[in-house]
């Protein structure tokens, strides 16, 4: 369990952190919370993946920076399987147009199972990308043939995971060895003029693209590239453009779930998409990405434990996309110093999860030469309970390393005066400045 670092995936840079100790409270929390429900089955209807322990769990949480907080069983490798269908549909855009893509492949929710043999009955066409028939079309548009349509996905995938993927060859022999319904999917696709290659040689690249492995962390990753609009925030490629993303991100929000999507997205609200293996990729448009790992699966092919953690932390850290659709409007609106040792940071707009967590990290990373820092939410218009928990964790981060904080609080809604830390809050700037002066006066010299 730990937090891993940005851009080069080394220790993460800590001082205030621990602000990563005050958000991995929250994973580790959640991952209690969940790790006894040993509700649903494995996917053994492929034989590979009903070898898999069906007690792994982790989660993985990547900020739009590069950041990733980890818990649990992250460094376990297992398939990305239909977690991969956004980032081929991506992929096809990328290189096709959506133009293309829209003759192929449709963009409305099925309302069927996720290998259900079907297409639109109008159009002929698959009905989204998300479901198989939708999947192998989206295959096919990739340019290149045999291996060279592989190698072009393998390195999509890698682009936006930060670091080159595997195929598990024993899961890909199983995945061919009883594709059957795959087949006829394809086949079917073929008679009505979808597949403009040939279907066997399309089949073999989506079941070994189903058989890539990934980590939890991973897939957090791949989220956090579509978060940030198709950069990748761990190497600073762009790997895609953001009309691209826009459109992955709008059909994930209505169709990756499966027959399940309307209920994620009133529970949850945000785009994401999940995979027999275990896995569930979510996105937090701007600010985060997510990935869940548990094999256990639920009657529509979604981990039961992936589902239900995504739900708590939508709930408990205010992640709905209805929700932080505000938090465009929250900054550090200025940053300036007072005498050589105290800093001030303000703040304003609507403060929630993941806005205090860049908040924090941005003190973490920027105070460094300054003994006092003080912290100026009077012109917050909302803060919510995870946010102003961080915020109260701040003070006892930075009397650990020996430094001081204070926070300009006049309404009293970070902290209420019967808190133990209520002295540490004051009206306004200059009564805070003059907080820290005195304690800095008071202070013992290094």
């Amino acid at each position: 369990m730990g937090v891993v670092g940005g851009r080069g995936g080394g220790p993460a840079h800590a001082t205030i952190a621990d602000v990563s100790e005050l958000v991995q409270r929250y994973l580790d929390q959640i991952l209690r919370e969940h790790a006894g429900d040993t509700a649903g089955k494995l996917a053994d209807y492929i034989p590979e993946l009903a070898a898999v322990d069906p007690d792994d769990f982790a989660i993985s949480v990547s900020s739009s920076d590069g950041y990733v907080y980890e818990t649990g069983d992250t460094a376990t490798q297992f398939t990305i399987q239909s977690v991969s269908k956004p980032f081929t549909y991506a992929l096809a855009m990328d290189r096709l147009g959506e133009a293309v893509v829209d003759a192929h492949i449709g963009v409305e929710p099925s309302g069927e199972a996720f290998n259900e043999i079907s297409v639109d009955r109008t159009t002929r066409r698959p009905k989204n990308p998300m479901i198989n028939a939708g999947a192998i079309a989206a295959v096919a548009l990739v340019p290149g043939t045999g291996d060279e349509r592989f190698e072009n996905i393998r390195g999509f995938y890698s682009g936006c995971a930060g670091r080159e993927l595997d195929v598990d060859e024993e899961v890909y022999r199983s995945e061919e060895a009883t594709g059957s319904r795959n087949r006829a999917i394809a086949y079917m696709l073929d008679s009505f003029g979808v597949l403009d290659a040939d279907p066997d040689e399309v089949l073999d690249v989506y079941f070994r693209q189903c058989s890539l492995t990934v980590t939890s962390t991973d897939l957090a990753r791949m989220a956090a590239t579509l978060a940030r609009g198709g950069l990748n925030p761990l190497t600073g490629r762009q790997v895609t453009t953001a009309e691209v993303v826009r459109r992955t991100l709008s059909v994930m929000t209505t169709c990756g779930m499966y027959d399940a999507a309307g209920d994620w997205v009133s529970a949850v609200g945000m785009p994401a998409k999940s995979g027999v293996g275990g896995g569930i990729a979510a996105v937090l448009p701007g600010q985060l990405g997510i990935g869940v790992y548990s094999p256990l699966l639920d009657d529509k092919g979604n981990s039961v434990r992936g589902v239900k953690v995504c739900r708590s932390l939508s709930q408990e850290l205010g992640l709905h996309f209805l929700t932080v659709s505000r938090e465009s409007r929250s900054t550090i609106r200025a940053v300036y110093d007072v005498d050589d040792d105290i800093r001030v940071y303000e703040v304003h707009g609507d403060l929630l999860f993941a806005g205090a967590e860049q908040v924090l990290r941005s003190i973490d990373r920027d105070s460094a030469d300054f003994a006092a820092v003080i912290l100026d939410v009077s012109r917050l218009d909302s803060v919510n309970d995870p946010a102003r928990a961080m915020l109260l964790g701040l003070s006892a981060q930075l009397g650990g390393e020996g430094k001081a904080g204070f926070l300009v609080d006049p309404d009293r809604r970070v902290i209420p005066a019967e808190h133990p830390a209520a002295d540490l809050c004051f009206p306004d700037v200059d009564d805070a400045v003059a907080a820290a002066r005195a304690w800095l006066h008071s202070a013992p010299a290094p």
